[in-house]
This record gives C-alpha cells, sequence and structure tokens, in this order.
C-alpha cells in the first residue's frame, strides 16, 4: 500500500519536474505592496503579475510562463516569441509554416 501511494505521488510530482518556479522570503504582515526582483516594479499584495522575464508573479513566489518545445521534426527549429513569452516551432526553410510540437517542458 506505502508503495502504491508512494508512486501515486511521484506521479503527480512529475509533470512540475521541469516547471522553474522560486518562492521569496515572507512579507512582513503588516506590508500592502511587495517588488518584483525583476523590473523593481510594486505590486498590491495578493495580486498577479507577469515580469519581463516572463515570469508570473505573486508577492511570494514565481513561476516561468512558458513551455520550452523539446520534441518536434527534424527539419523544424523553435524560435522564442518574447513578446508573447512563448516558443514557436517553424520550419527551418519557411519559417512562415509553423510545426507540430509532440512534447514540451515546464509549466
Amino acid at each position: 500500500m506505502r508503495s502504491l501511494v508512494l508512486g501515486l505521488i511521484l506521479c503527480a510530482l512529475l509533470s512540475q519536474l521541469h516547471a522553474f518556479c522560486y518562492h521569496k522570503l515572507p512579507l512582513d504582515p503588516a506590508l500592502t505592496h511587495c517588488q518584483d526582483d525583476k523590473d523593481q516594479t510594486w505590486h498590491a499584495v495578493g495580486s498577479r503579475w507577469r515580469n519581463s522575464d516572463c515570469m508570473d508573479c505573486s508577492c511570494d513566489s514565481c513561476c516561468s510562463a512558458y513551455t520550452t518545445p523539446v520534441r518536434f521534426p527534424d527539419d523544424c527549429k523553435k524560435e522564442w516569441d518574447h513578446k508573447a513569452c512563448e516558443f514557436k516551432v517553424v520550419k527551418k526553410s519557411d519559417p512562415s509554416i509553423s510545426c507540430p510540437i509532440f512534447g514540451a517542458i515546464g509549466k
């Protein structure tokens, strides 16, 4: 029974294995705002925002806001779209043609 429970826990954690998150130090309960580590912008406690590093943040943590394609056809390449905070996979010979993604990590 213990091994079944352990197996279920490991399966649940597998999807989080490649996600990139970090937690911040606890805030003083008297504070009403916190500062983004990257952009130095101020945000109300309890709010969520996306910073210029494409991280989805709150006052207590930040996590990557994108997935990274790892399996796609050999005649394709991944390109980073900073404005959309995402990778696009396109044909090497014609970047206007999108390619299928068979596997990705993150988020």
